[in-house]
């Protein structure tokens, strides 16, 4: 009986390059150390000799301002980091929207570059060349103009069916929250983790009797019939907090304000732009014989896109779509331009009154890296599962 080949033994000697790289990566480490400890002891020291006051200690003091939007409730007796924290969701409410947003949206506009209607063809080439080359600045100040000077005053806005639009913003009914609602929230996520198991069977079915099943309708009714079912077990509460046109203003039901719609539009637009372009190249990277396979079998264009194109473009597709995610997240920071309040506008609000200008930096460039580092982990991982297997 053979005996199964024995690893290699480490070896520790200066002549081991493994050895050498290990102990080069330990001083490069250790100087970078080093020298960011010097730039912060340095920085410090010169501070206190002028007299400038350093350290977070602030954070746990008075904020003294109001903040206009938030999801929750905020006065000014609350401390700074409660402002931050208004400040964050702020920043995340755009960033997650409008990344859901502008990937539906691009996605959109780049099939229909492939369609063959002309009209459509030269909308979507039309719009991307539009909106890609104006400055996203400047579009986010053309929304915000939209919003506050052409369309009416509040106390006579335009009604769309329960929806009121006017320079207020955009008013909308609301669920009368009711414990039929936990229920279906409860229902969402069965139904997100029954979707995963049956994506999960129906791959193992396909690879051992060739037989395809939906991918992409089956999971999507899955979560759909979860969720209407813990709202039917909740007692199905249909009640509406719907809006009503005041004296002066719009009263009750939910609302986004113009800030909020001027920067959640244009960021979405400017990006979706680019991802089209994103889309639209990874189609074009799948082999020409792979559509006509499809239409060999008898597939309409719609499902050789869904079920042949689009799956074997994603390798393609998703890295440079993460970089676009990246820069919308980082683009909202703009927003401080129009007055929306997200963690730049705290930060500068807090900087002028309490002169920490070091501190406030770091807690915007901590924020913006921790965010950025999970998309680009949560987009690596997608990335890593629909890579396409070699077998």
């Amino acid at each position: 009986m053979s005996t199964p080949p024995t690893a290699p033994k480490k070896s520790w000697s200066w002549r081991s390059q493994a050895f050498r790289g290990l102990i080069y990566q330990v001083i490069t480490i250790a100087l970078i150390a080093l020298a960011v400890w010097y730039l912060a002891n340095n920085t410090i020291t010169n501070m206190k000799l002028r007299g400038i006051q350093s350290g977070f200690d602030f954070l746990t003091g008075s904020a003294g301002f109001d903040i206009g939007e938030s999801l929750f409730a905020f006065d000014s007796g609350e401390p700074y980091w409660r402002a931050f924290l208004v400040g964050l969701t702020n920043t995340l409410r755009v960033a997650v929207l409008g990344i859901i947003l502008t990937t539906i949206l691009g996605t959109l506009i780049g099939v229909g570059r492939f369609s063959r209607n002309a009209l459509v063809r030269g909308f979507c080439t039309v719009y991307v060349e539009f909106f890609r080359n104006i400055p996203v600045l400047l579009q986010l100040l053309m929304w915000y103009l939209m919003f506050t000077e052409l369309l009416p005053a509040a106390s006579e806005p335009w009604a769309l069916g329960p929806l009121f639009l006017s320079k207020g913003g955009l008013s909308f009914p609301v669920p009368v929250w009711a414990s039929g609602h936990v229920w279906g929230a409860w229902g969402l996520l069965v139904g997100v983790v029954a979707a995963f198991a049956y994506r999960h069977f129906a791959r193992i079915s396909f690879e051992k009797t060739g037989v395809a099943k939906s991918m992409l309708l089956a999971p999507i009714a899955l979560v759909l019939a979860f969720g209407v079912l813990g709202w039917l077990l909740g007692g199905a509460p249909t009640a509406l907090n719907r809006p009503v046109l005041g004296e002066f203003a719009i009263e009750n039901g939910g609302a986004l304000t113009p800030e909020f719609l001027s920067v959640l539009l244009g960021l979405t637009v400017y990006t979706a732009a680019f991802v089209s372009e994103v889309v639209r190249g990874g189609i074009q990277s799948v082999a020409l014989g792979q559509s006509e396979a499809a239409a060999a079998l008898g597939l309409s264009r719609g499902h050789t896109m869904r079920l042949v194109m689009l799956p074997q473009a994603l390798r393609v597709i998703i890295p440079p779509v993460t970089n676009q995610y990246l820069n919308l997240t980082k683009n909202s920071s703009l927003a401080v331009a129009i007055g929306y309040p997200d963690v730049v506008s705290i930060a500068n609000t807090a900087l002028n009154q309490t002169g920490r200008a070091v501190e406030c930096i770091a807690i915007i460039m901590v924020i913006y890296l921790s965010t950025s580092l999970f998309t680009s982990i949560l987009m690596n991982w997608y990335n890593t599962r629909s890579a396409i297997k070699e077998r």
